[in-house]
């Protein structure tokens, strides 16, 4: 099974777990890049404005084609209970690319399952399993445990 992990990160928490998935899986990893500034307190409102409504973004050019791997791990920041707007664009601009797919995110508190269910609406895909990690765990370093068995359940699909 050909797996990557694609994801967007706004604070670098997104990210982080990111790393912890592909190391895991032993697998690619690609970060998604918003052309728009989403630095600072100003950055902060327009990103949860643009989720609120949402808006798609422009993205600097992607280097992996989904279509050529078996598994696509997609990871998400929640704003303002939605899938982050550069995630969106990207499921967007790759859907009828995607073969299989597997979901994370990172949250304050809420809204992983409300973003889930718009991104398997966006895809037109169920994911075969999800992750959802608050803030809290992740400075902690309190979330091995959820990435093992998450990339368990991706390891164990058979594509």
């Amino acid at each position: 099974m050909k797996a990557i992990v694609v994801f967007y990160s706004r604070t670098g928490d997104t990210k982080k777990v990111a790393q912890e998935i592909a190391n895991e899986l032993q697998c690619p990893i690609e970060e998604i890049f918003d052309l728009k500034n989403r630095s600072g307190a100003l950055g902060y409102i327009s990103a949860g404005r643009d989720a609120t409504l949402k808006n798609l973004t422009e993205l600097k050019p992607i280097s992996h084609n989904p279509a050529d791997y078996d598994i696509i791990i997609i990871g998400t920041p929640i704003w303002s209970w939605d899938v982050s707007t550069p995630i969106r664009t990207y499921l967007q601009n790759n859907k009828g690319n995607f073969k299989n797919l597997a979901y994370f995110c990172t949250m304050g508190k809420s809204g992983g399952n409300r973003a889930f269910n718009e991104m398997e609406k966006i895809c037109g895909k169920a994911p075969i399993t999800s992750l959802a990690l608050i803030a809290k765990e992740i400075a902690k370093n309190d979330f091995a445990n959820k990435i093992i068995g998450f990339t368990s359940q991706v390891k164990n699909f058979n594509a």
